[in-house]
């Protein structure tokens, strides 16, 4: 057993005397299990001190996009990006007026008598037309309003995704029973006016775009809320084919004008070729909307012993808007779908079924003669869900 452990101790006796001695020990071969470090060549040396100055460089470059602060999504957007981007114009719109506090594009429509395919339209062409749907936020006023829940579902699983409420009109049109309690003078239709009482009844519209709910909306709606209003109220496009003077008496108008000293009487004579104000699309400011507007229309009415309506436009409200309203370009003119300029057309009415009040209650629609525009932005399950 002794003899096994001889070899061991001769040689580590052998290795000590030769430290003694200063002789060195020659290393054995390296483990073939590790690498050796290997030394860096000169031209990746050379990349990585470029990267690194190019990345310094970069950041004195000034910046190119940022979070817009008025997006509810936070989205990147170009610094200096094109004055048209609909989020420009949100925040341009915001700033300058007050209006879109939310960022959000309230779009609102009233419709006397409840139609769910014509809304389905409206909806439809809105959203496929704007370039950010989801800022889009509508706001109907039906007859059933609020406990009408049957038709908010059926247009909620027609667009899930969207931004939709439903609201009542009885506090709206109890305001025009007060103003107009008389009796004696012609009420304009609830379209024509109610645009100008709903922000008194709804406070958070402080702007928003009343579209009637008979057209077809074939432009981006969030460009119009970038329009700049400066002092204005209320901005739409003008109708050239309906004429002043094929609506009033000139005589008594102008006599109206020399005599009368209110301040919603133009201190010029009237021009006799003035266009009238197009109802179907408005740009509305409620925070420098006159609050008695509706008197206005009624004194109008009274100063033009206004009886009877001679015809589907109210001359009052036409005469309360004279000069006090920003006139929007003419592509915003809503056009009848029969025009030549059909194709073209920012907007067009709506071509559908029409759907009188009777009809609406028992849920079915005339057969009067209608194009097919509309059918392009009806939603194929439609028919389904909202019934034939």
């Amino acid at each position: 057993m002794s003899t096994s452990f001889l070899p061991s101790t001769s040689f580590a006796t052998q290795r000590r005397t030769s430290q003694k001695l200063g002789n060195p020990i020659t290393a054995g071969p390296l483990d073939p299990c590790i690498t050796p470090a290997s030394n860096p060549r000169p031209i990746f040396q050379f990349l990585a001190f470029g990267l690194i100055i190019f990345l310094a460089l970069l950041q004195l470059l000034p910046a190119t996009h940022f979070r817009d602060p008025f997006d509810p999504f936070r989205n990147w957007a170009p610094l200096h990006s094109n004055p048209s981007s609909p989020l420009r114009e949100l925040r341009d719109a915001r700033n300058a007026d007050g209006g879109g506090d939310d960022g959000m594009v309230h779009v609102v429509s009233w419709m006397d008598c409840l139609d769910l395919r014509a809304l389905a339209v409206l909806a439809n062409s809105t959203l496929s037309s704007s370039s950010n749907p989801d800022l889009v936020f509508f706001h109907f006023f039906i007859p059933g309003g609020n406990e009408d829940k049957l038709s908010f579902y059926k247009l909620k699983v027609l667009f899930p995704h969207s931004n939709l409420e439903i609201h009542g009109q009885e506090q709206v049109k109890e305001i025009m029973r007060t103003v107009f309690s008389g009796g004696q003078y012609a009420e304009p239709s609830y379209e024509e006016i109610v645009p100008f009482i709903i922000p008194t009844v709804h406070n958070f519209l402080r702007k928003f775009i009343y579209v009637s709910a008979k057209v077809i909306m074939k432009a981006r709606v969030e460009e119009l809320i970038g329009v700049d209003m400066n002092n204005y109220a209320i901005a739409t496009a003008e109708d050239c084919s309906q004429i002043l003077k094929n609506y009033v008496n000139l005589d008594v108008l102008h006599a109206i004008q020399r005599s009368a000293s209110k301040a919603w009487v133009s201190e010029t004579p009237y021009a006799k070729d003035s266009c009238l104000p197009d109802f179907s699309v408005l740009v509305i400011n409620a925070r420098k909307l006159e609050k008695d507007f509706a008197e206005i229309i009624l004194w109008w009415s009274k100063a033009l012993n206004l009886r009877e309506r001679a015809s589907k436009r109210n001359l009052a409200v036409a005469l309360a808007l004279y000069n006090s309203y920003l006139k929007l370009s003419s592509s915003w003119l809503v056009k009848d779908f029969s025009s030549s300029q059909v194709n073209n057309s920012m907007i067009i009415h709506y071509d559908g079924p029409k759907t009188s009040c009777k009809e609406s209650i028992n849920g079915t629609a005339s057969e009067y003669s209608h194009g097919a525009v509309w059918t392009q932005y009806l939603p194929s399950t439609s028919d389904r869900i909202l019934g034939s």
